[in-house]
């Protein structure tokens, strides 16, 4: 595919991935309560999940998993649920003194911070929608399998720089500093909004 058509795909990936989203809040979050290093965990697992995904579309089975609505049900319900936790954990934190809050998140370890980011993606079952959406529309019928492989790669690797540029930046000391001065109302906005999300999951119109 030429750069001149593979540059509009990318512009556009960036805006869609940017956009409030349970990712971006968990990233974000993570970044400035918990530092830099898991800020980057937690990104790299979100790319994680979005890598299965693009191989999980890419190989045309998320038509399958459209044509036995039980499996998208079943993704609808654990993706849910996982926010939900993700809420429930941020709303005790913000009724928690601001040094035991601070330790439990200093606690966490990168594996543990990566896979929260992976899950938060596996368990969205709008992701393998959206990318198989992007084939769709970025792939021209009867285009050879490098193609695929071209455009999924490139916006994955969009999705790291998008995403780790994000953990960078809200992890640096006066967004950290903001953040510890008004943790509680950030946190309580966080699981009002992760919430939301797990709201608009169970809501959602999948197929």
């Amino acid at each position: 595919m030429p750069l001149s058509d593979l540059i509009p795909i990318l512009i556009a990936w960036v805006i869609a991935i940017s956009s409030p989203g349970p990712a971006t809040l968990a990233i974000t979050g993570t970044a400035m309560g918990a530092g830099r290093a898991r800020g980057l965990a937690v990104a790299l697992g979100v790319v994680a999940g979005s890598a299965c995904w693009a191989l999980v579309a890419g190989m045309g089975l998320g038509a399958a998993m459209m044509s036995h609505a039980w499996a998208l049900e079943a993704l609808r319900y654990a993706g849910a649920g996982y926010l939900a936790f993700l809420a429930w954990k941020s709303a005790r934190s913000a009724l928690r003194p601001g040094a035991a809050a601070a330790r439990d998140a200093g606690a966490e370890s990168l594996r543990h911070a990566w896979a929260r980011g992976a899950l938060i993606h596996l368990t969205n079952p709008k992701a393998v929608l959206f990318w198989g959406a992007v084939f769709a529309v970025a792939v021209p019928p009867g285009a050879p399998a490098s193609v695929l492989w071209q455009v999924g790669l490139s916006c994955l690797a969009t999705s790291v720089l998008t995403f780790t540029a994000m953990a960078l930046a809200f992890s640096a000391r006066p967004v950290a500093r903001a953040y510890l001065r008004a943790r509680r109302w950030f946190d309580a906005a966080f699981a009002v909004l992760f919430g939301f999300a797990a709201f608009k999951i169970l809501t959602a119109r999948l197929t």
